[in-house]
């Protein structure tokens, strides 16, 4: 979402005739130019999504009363569920890893390219590995080694740090650590994971070996929201790349790392353009 003026909003309600209609006139009324439009019904739920994108340069109304206006205005006569957010405020990103380098060089690599309209203030990792990764980028890192017995006092740094950059979103790109329920309840719907896609049938540390093992022939990876449940969460971004009996086990290793940090960058893009509506533990990924 790059534009230094404009406004997105995110819908979820019951369907009902109208509602279509009742935002395109609310953006058109006050002298909006809507950007973007799509729109999408679950006719088994008779739930309506939708998100519309505007130019705020002739908008009647001011930034910090749209939100009032449109609440007071549409949510409450058609049950909306929606956020607002503004092209000019920066999502700020933390990356948390492990020893795994293949998934942060890519993010970090896009975001020194511009690509992204993100801040990355920060990386966390419970390992110093890759602590020379984020002094050529620039970025502070900070190391919180993490045990069964030390893991809710680190946690609380960890989230004492981020509310100090007022991290908006976290990214984990191969952090090997299983995050606390008490964790996400801090940031719900704004973990975004990455995984090879042979969970649960290949679980375990050394699930390439497994595929290999089974003479699998296709390889895949899966980026989704972190939630309560491992690996269970609303998928963002999926992919898939075949293999054959010529594959190493080395081959397959490449060839998922490769499928890797292209799927969470791609997922990490839909989230920072505000194209993701979570919802009951799905999600709606507008183009």
């Amino acid at each position: 979402m790059k534009g230094k003026n404009r406004a997105v909003l995110l819908i979820h309600c019951p369907d009902r005739p109208g509602i279509l209609a009742a935002v395109t006139d609310f953006i058109n009324q006050h002298r909006g130019n809507i950007l973007y439009l799509d729109q999408y019904v679950n006719h088994e739920e008779s739930t309506f999504f939708m998100r519309v994108e505007w130019d705020l340069t002739d908008f009647q109304i001011p930034r910090e009363k749209v939100e009032d206006y449109f609440h007071t205005l549409l949510a409450i006569r058609f049950d909306m569920n929606f956020r607002l957010y503004f092209s000019d405020v920066k999502p700020r990103m933390a990356i948390f890893v492990s020893k795994m380098s293949h998934c942060i060089y890519d993010l970090l690599a896009r975001y020194a390219s511009g690509e992204w309209n993100v801040e990355i203030p920060l990386i966390i990792s419970n390992h110093a590995d890759m602590e020379a990764v984020a002094r050529r980028f620039g970025i502070e890192y900070h190391v919180f080694p993490i045990t069964s017995e030390n893991k809710d006092e680190q946690e609380a740094g960890e989230i004492e740090l981020l509310k100090k950059h007022k991290i908006t979103f976290c990214v984990l790109a191969r952090y090997m650590q299983v995050l606390s329920a008490d964790f996400i309840r801090h940031y719900p719907d704004r973990i975004i994971n990455i995984h090879h896609s042979f969970l649960p049938a290949f679980a375990g540390a050394k699930p390439y070996h497994g595929a290999y093992a089974r003479g699998v022939k296709i390889i895949g990876a899966t980026s989704h929201y972190v939630t309560g449940d491992l690996d269970a969460g609303p998928i963002i971004e999926q992919d898939v790349t075949r293999i054959s009996h010529k594959d190493t086990i080395d081959e397959l290793i490449r060839k998922g790392r490769d499928l890797e940090k292209i799927v969470l960058s791609r997922a990490v893009e839909k989230h920072i353009d505000r194209k993701i509506l979570s919802y009951k533990n799905r999600t709606v990924v507008f183009q």
